[in-house]
């Protein structure tokens, strides 16, 4: 069995960086989502998020992405969550608050108009980080 503590404090590794190709992938996939929003997992090896992984199961409309955490709990190299939010508003939700909190490391919130510039990232509390594009 899978716990969320197990996924959220995978080997104490700090993220700080992305690769560009991610961003622009995921923002390939919002663009392509719209009406609706995105979601996928962040793989990462050391502390560069360096690929997507899609979710089994993800059920997405213009209001929400939802998935099993089970999706991604058996992955020890996803560290997190990528989503999209198509009114550009990249604030967490209430329910983004409670899957940050539940699951991995680092989040991040991409909104319309889905250009490499328009990303947020965010620490399991919802706080803001910084990530550097290599």
């Amino acid at each position: 069995m899978f716990s969320r503590r197990r996924v959220g404090g995978r080997a104490g590794i700090t993220i700080n960086s992305i690769r560009l190709q991610v961003l622009e992938a995921v923002m390939e996939a919002a663009r392509s989502s719209l009406p609706n929003e995105f979601a996928a997992g962040l793989r990462a090896s050391g502390d560069t998020i360096y690929e997507l992984t899609i979710i089994p199961g993800t059920k997405s409309n213009f209001h929400s992405a939802n998935f099993n955490y089970h999706g991604i709990l058996g992955d020890f190299s996803t560290v997190g969550t990528i989503h999209s939010h198509p009114s550009g508003v990249r604030l967490p939700s209430v329910p983004d608050l409670r899957l940050f909190s539940a699951v991995g490391r680092v989040h991040i919130i991409v909104g319309y108009p889905f250009d490499v510039t328009s990303w947020t990232a965010y620490d399991k509390t919802g706080s803001a980080v910084s990530l550097t594009v290599i």
